[in-house]
Order: C-alpha cells, then structure tokens, then sequence
C-alpha cells in the first residue's frame, strides 16, 4: 500500500506541473537569456534599423514637398506680375481704343458741314456795265477754243508717254538649272556624254560650268548648269531631248531650279 500511495503522489504532482503546457513561454525566456548575454540577433538588428531607414526617408519626403511648396509660390508670384502687366496693358489698350473713338465721332460730325457746303448752288454774279458791248467781249466761263486747246495738250501728252513706254525694253523671265545626268554604268565615256548634252541646242538655252561627281562603285555623273527663258524652254522639254541620247545617257534629274 505504501508503495502504490507513493506512485500516486508522483503522478499528481506531473499532473499538477504545466512545463509542457507554457513551453512556448520558456523558450521565449531562453531566447530573451541568451541574447542578453551575446548581444542581439541579426533579425533584431535589422528591425532596430529599420525605424532610421523610414526617418531618412521621412526627411527625404519633407524635403521634396518643401522644395514643391517654393517652386509653386515662386510660380504663383509669377503668374500674379504677368496679371498684373496683362490688367496694365489692357487698361492701355481701352484708353486708345477711347481715343480714337472720340476722334472718330469728331471726323464723322466734320465732314457733314464740307458735304454741306459743296452741295450748296454757285451763284453766277452778273457783272453789269453801262455798255452792252463790253459784256459781249468778257467770257467769264471760257470758250470751246480752250477746251481744244486743253485736249490737244492732253493727248500729245498721251502718245508721248505710250511711244517713251514702248521703248522700255520688256522683262524676259529666266531660270537657272542644275541638271544630273546619270550613265549606264562606269564604262560609259562621259566625255561622250557631256558632248552630247551639250549638242542640244535651242533657242532661249544657255549651257554653262559642268562637274563629274562620283556616285558609287565606280560610276559618276555628270552636273551641268544651263540658262533657259521661260516662255520658251521648259523641263519636260528638255529632258525629252537630252535623253534622246539611249546608248550614254540612262536618266536626268533636276538637281535645283532658280529663278533669275
């Protein structure tokens, strides 16, 4: 019996222990016992930094929107002088507008007085003798001999400036253009070539300085200028001629066209 009793007691007394119930606890406190002594973890260093990081960065936003808050004043007082120049200028503008309205009534009232007075009839004054015959003699009016003379002047004055305006060399239109024409390829002899451009010949064309310029493997073309009357030599015709020429020539741009 003692034994059994013994046995029961042990028992109670595990049932009444709770180690294994708040191990979370005691591992906590081991934990919290060993960092103590070793100084803390990694984690908890890096949780530690964590609140500078978010201070830095903190102060970073602060900066930023006060540095955004000056920008804006700075724009808002801007904005506010140009208002202020554009209030100025209108005021400026609606004083001159007033001004010339005024003086624009003033000249609408003026003119009616000079209509006014140039509708108003001659009078024809009678300048009377004592002698008829006089009267007959004074011709206050004129006479046709004057009108006459007057229309002889005139139109003397007429053909003399029609004969002066036919004198008056007439304006011909010219162009100077800048032809490329291209071979067949880099055996075509461009001496050949050149001479047959400038064998076109027409009246109101002019061939002037000309240029070998290289285009590529080994094949250049020929730049020349020419002088040519517009009424009488035009684009399409000349290059109607110039490529006339098959066996050199295989084809013509109009590199620039000036008029002159």
């Amino acid at each position: 019996m003692p034994k059994q009793s013994t046995k029961m007691s042990g028992l109670q007394c595990l049932a009444s222990e709770n180690i294994w119930f708040d191990k979370r606890c005691y591992d906590e406190a081991e934990k919290c016992f060993y960092e103590g002594a070793n100084g803390p973890s990694t984690q908890a260093k890096s949780a530690l930094q964590q609140p500078k990081g978010s201070q830095l960065k903190r102060r970073h936003r602060n900066s930023s929107s006060r540095a955004g808050d000056q920008e804006l004043v700075s724009r808002m007082k801007s904005l506010e002088l140009e208002n202020q120049t554009l209030h100025k200028v209108v005021e400026e503008m609606r004083a001159a507008l007033q001004k010339l309205e005024s003086r624009v009534a003033g000249l609408e009232k003026s003119p009616a007085a000079v209509t006014c007075a140039k509708a108003a009839p001659v009078k024809q004054v009678k300048v009377e003798n004592g002698d008829d015959d006089d009267d007959d003699d004074v011709d206050l009016f004129g006479s046709d001999d004057d009108d006459e003379e007057a229309e002889r002047i005139k139109q003397e004055r007429l053909d003399a400036y029609a004969a002066k305006k036919s004198k008056k060399p007439t304006l011909i239109a010219k162009s100077s253009i800048l032809l490329d024409v291209k071979p067949w390829d880099d055996e075509t002899d461009m001496g050949k070539l050149e001479e047959c451009v400038r064998s076109v010949q027409m009246d109101g064309l002019l061939w002037g300085a000309s240029k070998l310029l290289p285009v590529g493997y080994g094949i250049k073309k020929l730049q020349i200028n020419c002088v040519v009357e517009d009424d009488k030599v035009g684009t399409d015709i000349l290059e109607e001629e110039i490529t006339k020429f098959e066996d050199y020539i295989q084809s013509i741009d109009v590199a620039a066209f000036n008029k002159i």
